[in-house]
């Protein structure tokens, strides 16, 4: 019983020891958990900072690195641009400061003799800071001047780069866009007329405008068409001259002040053209080739460019050609007007020659009506061929008649 109660106690001892042992144990494996997971941790942190220490030293190195090319970069640029106009400088006596405005102009194309006629005609133009150059020109390009175009504008007028954007191209801008010159067309009368910049809008411009609808009699619906046709009209001297002319060609054509204005609508460089040697001299060459005053109205009503063309490079050959080649008389030109204007080696004769060399041509008079429609509707109008036999047949016949004109006698 005794020993059945040791036993018993024995038993119940280690049942003891080993219930402590699980208990004594469990915070034991807790602790080292816990200690485990504590370095884990510190591991963890320890590495994430190495990660951003080293990516921290990384971008560092590579800001440092982009800092010094961008840095060595720029040194170059300007080591460059004044190794580049070195020789400028000391030829116009330019300060260093202005070596990127002349680089950035060298852009569009120009180069050190074209400083050197700038600096000749305006000098302070070559004396703003590129940034201002930059604004004026970008602008100018954004209402449509053409990159190419830039170089010939500042040549013609160097004092564009110190025209501010606000307070003179805008609003020198906004001006044509009021007489309905459309967007499109706007780039082209500034390389045209670039010195309009430097004209007034209320003390000039308005003016000239002013006098053209009341003083020459254009409709305002055509002022706009005036000025595309000639921008140069709006910066020209306003004088007695204008009406002048106007008076003369009413006088000696025997024709209404309306005729006359229609053809300075249709051709404003009428205005400028000398009486005695632009305008008489070809109204008395269609006289002299049998027109009456009626017919030569109505040739120039029709064609006012006649008054631009050459007579002995143009109008004189032409008229031969239509009297003695294409057997017409010279009052067909009231109808066919057109004529006039046209190429006599590129147009007129080709047309003319093959025609007949397709036995094409009509008999009688050669009609002047063929003279009108493009080369393809030509080629189907009237030879009905293609038009590369058309083309090769114009080609050799220039190269012949090129070949004519140089050969030795």
């Amino acid at each position: 019983m005794l020993k059945s109660a040791a036993s018993k106690g024995q038993g119940s001892t280690r049942h003891t020891k080993k219930g402590w042992d699980a208990q004594s144990s469990s915070p034991a494996r807790k602790l080292e958990s816990s200690q485990s997971k504590s370095f884990v941790k510190d591991e963890k942190h320890t590495l994430d900072k190495i990660d951003r220490d080293s990516s921290y030293s990384a971008s560092t190195k590579l800001s440092s690195s982009a800092s010094s090319r961008s840095n060595s970069k720029q040194k170059e640029g300007q080591s460059s641009a004044k190794s580049k106009f070195c020789q400028l400088s000391e030829e116009l006596d330019l300060e260093e400061r202005y070596f990127p405005l002349l680089d950035y102009l060298s852009t569009f194309g120009l180069k050190e003799s074209h400083f050197v006629q700038m600096y000749e005609r305006h000098m302070p133009s070559l004396q703003i800071n590129v940034e201002s150059a930059e604004e004026r020109l970008e602008y100018l390009l954004s209402v449509g001047v053409k990159h190419q175009d830039i170089r010939k504008i500042i040549l013609r007028q160097p004092q564009i780069l110190q025209y501010t954007v606000e307070n003179n191209l805008k609003s020198h801008v906004s001006f044509l866009c009021s007489l309905g010159i459309p967007g499109s067309r706007i780039g082209q009368i500034i390389t045209a007329t670039p010195s309009l910049f430097s004209y007034s809008v209320e003390n000039s411009l308005k003016p000239t405008v002013k006098y053209l609808l009341e003083e020459i009699g254009i409709q305002e619906k055509d002022i706009s068409k005036v000025v595309q046709l000639s921008p140069q009209i709006l910066v020209q001297r306003i004088d007695n001259t204008w009406n002048t002319r106007l008076n003369f060609l009413m006088k000696e054509l025997d024709a209404p002040r309306q005729s006359i204005v229609k053809m300075v609508t249709k051709h404003p460089q009428l205005l400028h053209y000398s009486i005695e040697d632009g305008l008489l001299t070809r109204i008395n060459f269609l006289r002299s080739i049998g027109m009456r005053n009626s017919e030569i109205l109505k040739v120039l009503t029709s064609l006012t460019q006649v008054f631009s063309l050459s007579l002995e490079g143009n109008l004189k050959p032409k008229y031969m050609y239509l009297i003695n080649e294409l057997r017409n008389e010279v009052h067909s030109l009231t109808k066919y007007p057109m004529y006039l204007s046209l190429s006599l080696d590129q147009r007129i004769r080709p047309r003319h020659r093959f025609l007949v060399s397709l036995k094409k041509a009509p008999k009688g008079p050669f009609p002047l009506s063929s003279f009108v429609p493009t080369d393809e509707s030509f080629c189907q109008q009237w030879a009905g061929t293609s038009l590369d036999k058309y083309l090769d047949f114009r080609q050799r016949l220039l190269l012949k008649d090129l070949a004519k004109k140089y050969e030795r006698p």
